[in-house]
């Protein structure tokens, strides 16, 4: 009993180092397993590089290729761009050219005139009303023509007329305190190109008056309106007391432009 029991001692033993002899080689392989490893991520960075190279290339050969058809086809493009905007100046040309007038024939009737100084053709203190003379030379007249203090039209439509007179009353060195009562009235007449009746009044504004000398007074009397006009009406201005207008060319004038057929 007591052999058996030590055979079976001697065979657990034997089985124990025979276990640890198994179990050390286990133990021996983890420094073999770092240079793998090790060598392993070389591999792999090696790798990587390559690749990073060989996409560096590939990428270079390309954009080459493309600046060199670039500069192939550059001057195809040339030859057909160049046409192309040779043709849109000249349209844009074309289009400034025919903006701006060629003749008479293109301009809109019109006619701004200022008044005529020095302003003769009345006498001092004289009430009626009497038609006031423009100034042609300094003028402005764009088919329309002017006779005798008149504004002639040569192209029927419509009009707009416009006339602004100025009175005033400064007699510095006038003897005692002379007082004016005065009507300061502008008309603005139309005549028709018939000549079968008398000038009809288009327009009428104004006011009364008392000035007193030597102190300085003015008033200006304006107006303006649509009107159709024919061909060879002819439009003029009258005013009152005309021997007090101002005859400076800011303060009076008189004008038409035609606004549509």
């Amino acid at each position: 009993m007591a052999a058996n029991d030590y055979r079976v001692y001697l065979r657990n033993s034997t089985d124990m180092e025979s276990g640890q002899a198994r179990f050390h080689p286990a133990q021996g392989a983890e420094p073999t397993c770092r240079p793998l490893v090790f060598g392993t991520l070389v591999v792999m960075g090696l790798l990587q590089i390559v690749s990073s190279v060989a996409i560096l290339l590939h990428l270079t050969g390309y954009l080459h290729e493309v600046d060199f058809s670039s500069v192939q086809q550059r001057p195809a493009e040339e030859a057909e761009t160049g046409p192309v905007l040779a043709d849109a100046l000249k349209d844009h040309r074309k289009r400034d050219r025919s903006r701006c007038p060629k003749s008479q024939k293109d301009l809109i009737p019109a006619a701004h005139l200022p008044i005529k100084a020095p302003i003769d053709y009345v006498q001092k203190g004289e009430v009626e009303a009497r038609m006031i003379q423009w100034n042609e030379a300094q003028g402005q007249l764009y088919k329309i023509r002017y006779h005798d203090g008149r504004i002639l039209v040569q192209e029927g439509g419509l009009y707009f007329v416009y006339a602004q007179t100025c009175f005033r009353l400064y007699e510095p060195e006038a003897e005692g305190v002379p007082e004016v009562n005065a009507q300061l009235i502008q008309y603005v007449y139309h005549e028709k190109y018939t000549q079968t009746t008398k000038p009809m009044v288009l327009m009428k504004t104004g006011s009364t008056k008392r000035w007193r000398s030597p102190d300085y007074h003015m008033y200006c009397a304006q107006q303006g309106r649509l009107f159709r006009l024919r061909e060879g009406d002819g439009l003029h201005v009258n005013v009152s007391n005309s021997w007090l207008l101002d005859p400076d060319s800011e303060g009076s004038y008189f004008g038409v432009f035609k606004t549509s057929n």
